[in-house]
């Protein structure tokens, strides 16, 4: 039975507005959307990330935990223990789809054959600017290789997603030229948006889609980058008019910006869209956990879903305000509650910002009972204190500068 308010169930409270009928006439969403995750291929290629063959296979372990469809898990011909990476995350058939990367040639496409995996990702440059200024190719080498490997890789029995590289930025009707020859003469099983450089307006997205789509009749996938931070936008956007496959990292890793962060577009998907992904959303944050600690990334603590600061309330309004509500009504305070995403309980925070209902809870915290007028003294001294140190404050350090304001060193209950 559909739930009557999917804009608010225990889990999440966003606008009515997003389900009104105005809005959702002409979403076209596929049944099944799928994940096709790029952690361990694109998301290495941000600088400065280097993962081993072991932190591969556990990060497709936790890929594979929370429901992921497809996993990308390298590209062969980079190295051996790239090679090795992907022959062992085959050999573990952990459940999703495995794909490695490759470019249109047969010598990557044999070594792809030889790890076992299901898929190929196959890319060619599609825009006339980088055929002649990046590759110094012409038209025919490119038309040629992606026949002849397509092909062989479909006669090899991998699954081919054509990846046409800087799509976003070519002549439309060009680069679909060139597409729909590959297709005709080589092989085709779905065809990736590719935009490299992440320079499409989520405007501009059904204009992209809707000229593939009256040419190309295959799968399509949306390969989204960051560098405007529209990934997110356009994935949702180009969903929303048929495309069947998202392309995403952890954390939204990645060359540059980075790729559309697979955290972010599940649960807007889930909560403003009603449309399930099939992924365990409480296994999303102990995902980007173990994404960040085996890659060094830094993470901001107010990142959307994951972020390790987003339960955390220093401010004195929203303190008295997760007073009142409770955590029964804590979606009042957050669109989306902790639990759903696998984050830890919320918690209230000392700090420069915080209010005197705060500080009566903290006080209680570490047994001091005093009366109103010490408590605002307090107060002013933790904010004091946090300031001078830019820091939050423990309740160590809150019990020591309780004590020292109010002049005695009151034991803490048991």
């Amino acid at each position: 039975m559909a739930n009557a308010t999917p804009w608010k169930t225990n889990d999440w409270f966003v606008s009515e507005w997003n389900y009104a009928p105005e809005v959702t006439k002409d979403f076209k969403f596929a049944k099944n959307i799928k994940i096709h995750d790029v952690t361990l291929r694109d998301g290495e290629q941000q600088t400065g990330i280097i993962l081993s063959k072991d932190e591969k296979i556990r990060i497709a372990e936790g890929l594979a935990e929370a429901g992921v469809h497809r996993i990308e898990a390298g590209m062969p011909i980079v190295s051996p223990s790239d090679n090795d990476a992907i022959k062992e995350i085959v050999k573990r058939n952990l459940g999703p789809q495995i794909f490695s990367f490759a470019r249109c040639m047969k010598e990557d496409v044999k070594r792809a054959v030889d790890t076992g995996v299901n898929g190929i990702v196959m890319e060619i440059p599609s825009s006339k600017h980088m055929l002649e200024l990046a590759y110094r190719w012409p038209l025919e080498k490119a038309i040629e290789t992606s026949v002849e490997a397509t092909k062989f890789a479909h006669d090899n029995g991998l699954e081919v997603v054509f990846f046409p590289i800087d799509f976003s930025r070519a002549e439309i009707k060009w680069a679909l030229d060139l597409i729909e020859k590959v297709g005709k003469e080589g092989h085709m099983d779905a065809l990736a948006l590719v935009d490299t450089f992440g320079v499409v307006s989520p405007h501009a997205m059904p204009y992209f889609v809707k000229q593939v789509q009256a040419r190309i009749p295959k799968r399509l996938e949306a390969h989204f980058h960051q560098d405007f931070g529209m990934g997110v936008a356009n994935t949702i956007m180009a969903l929303s008019l048929g495309v069947e496959v998202m392309h995403t990292t952890v954390l939204g890793i990645g060359e540059r910006s980075g790729n559309t962060p697979m955290e972010d577009v599940v649960m807007a998907l889930k909560t403003m869209y009603g449309v399930d992904c099939g992924i365990d959303t409480t296994k999303l944050t102990p995902l980007a956990n173990l994404v960040q600690r085996l890659t060094g990334v830094a993470v901001p603590s107010n990142k959307a879903i994951v972020g390790s600061g987003l339960y955390q309330i220093e401010s004195g309004i929203i303190a008295s305000w997760f007073k009142n509500c409770g955590e029964k009504n804590a979606t009042e305070l957050f669109p989306i509650r902790w639990s759903a995403v696998g984050q830890p309980p919320a918690e209230i925070v000392m700090g420069k910002g915080s209010g005197i209902d705060s500080v009566n809870a903290w006080l209680r915290d570490v047994g001091m009972q005093v009366s109103e007028e010490d408590a605002m003294k307090v107060l002013q001294a933790v904010k004091l204190h946090s300031l001078k140190n830019k820091k939050m404050l423990t309740h160590a350090e809150f019990r020591d500068v309780a004590r020292a304001t109010l002049g005695r060193t009151q034991q803490a209950a048991e």
